[in-house]
């Protein structure tokens, strides 16, 4: 046990604070690509970090079960080029999350995360997700036990409500709640999410986004660390975003299907650092990766298939992206059709 739930404990007492936070982790906070299941995968990963140094990437949401009972190496193996890096947990038991926790610890993750806020019907009927913002004290509860186990930050990413909560109300009550059993830094989707009747795709497009809200959280709780996500493509509404006083913007269908839109001059224009990154370059450094996932028996659709944006709106794209679609499947295929799918592609003179 671990001593009294944050829910029976005033302010300050009864439950461990996290004071986990690094200025590395907030300063890669500020511009975040969000966890998106079956996308954002190790091999997408190490190509988001080719084309950017700085931004916080998260795995696809992992199940606290699957961990616990699963194949650990195949859920939570990684690049050492991908940090900084969060791990995504679902789940709603705090003795469970806490384990997961601590099993992960020993992959070195630089932050764990808690989802509250995916709205799939698989993911309610484990009793997670968004389904949780229903429950914060037992969030609250399942924070504390992560926080409890874990040697790095835990955060939450959530939703402003669900169903027909006001999130007026209930937005800052569970910010409230769950930053008393430790949780300093939050991500918040800008949208209700519908646990009946709207699919998963539906969930991201149709109850709108409330940007003022958040912004309104910011300024009712401004110890915490809250990110922005919903809704956000481009680089310069990130930056928008930032200079309105949030602390960081998470992106997500974006900067998967135009990486270099979203995150090739992210270095230069959130961090002030380098040059903006180069599409070309960026093919030459994935070589390398190919090259040893090929050798290790892996198939080059397996990394390629997140990389068909890499020349979004650059001509020959179209090239790049049917050169592999059709090819990177079949058995065999290598870095040769790789080459042959970048000489589609208009080298700039």
């Amino acid at each position: 046990s671990h001593g009294p739930g944050p829910r029976d404990a005033a302010p300050g007492q009864g439950y461990v604070v996290s004071m986990k936070q690094t200025p590395q982790l907030l300063s890669a906070a500020r511009l975040s690509v969000a966890p998106m299941m079956d996308w954002t995968d190790r091999h997408c990963r190490v190509f988001h970090r080719m084309i950017s140094r700085n931004a916080l990437l998260y795995t696809e949401m992992v199940t606290a079960p699957a961990i616990v009972h699963g194949r650990r190496g195949q859920l939570l193996d990684y690049s050492p080029a991908e940090h900084p890096v969060a791990l995504q947990l679902g789940g709603s038991d705090p003795a469970e999350l806490a384990e997961a926790t601590r099993i992960a610890t020993d992959w070195g993750y630089d932050e764990i995360n808690l989802n509250c806020g995916c709205p799939s019907d698989r993911v309610q009927s484990g009793a997670f997700g968004a389904v949780l913002m229903k429950t914060p004290d037992l969030v609250a509860d399942c924070v504390a036990a992560m926080i409890a186990a874990s040697p790095v930050e835990v955060t939450v990413k959530c939703r402003i409500g669900v169903d027909d909560q006001d999130p007026a109300e209930v937005l800052p009550q569970f910010l409230q709640t769950v930053s008393r059993a430790g949780v300093k830094r939050f991500t918040i989707h800008a949208r209700k999410a519908w646990l009946q009747g709207l699919s998963p795709k539906d969930n991201r497009e149709i109850p709108p986004l409330d940007y003022p809200l958040v912004h309104r959280m910011k300024a009712e709780f401004p110890d915490l660390h809250l990110s922005i996500n919903g809704g956000i493509a481009t680089l310069a509404e990130a930056r928008a975003q930032l200079e309105a006083g949030l602390d960081g913007v998470m992106i997500g269908r974006a900067a998967y299907h135009q990486p270099m839109d979203v995150l090739g001059a992210a270095d230069a224009e959130i961090w002030g650092q380098g040059t903006p990154a180069d599409p070309f370059a960026v093919a030459e450094a994935m070589k390398p990766y190919i090259d040893a996932h090929l050798a290790a028996g892996g198939r080059l659709h397996q990394i390629t298939r997140h990389m068909l944006g890499l020349f979004h709106g650059r001509p020959g794209a179209r090239g790049w992206r049917r050169v592999l679609s059709e090819g990177a499947t079949r058995e065999g295929a290598g870095l040769a059709l790789y080459d042959k799918a970048l000489a589609c592609v208009a080298q700039p003179a």
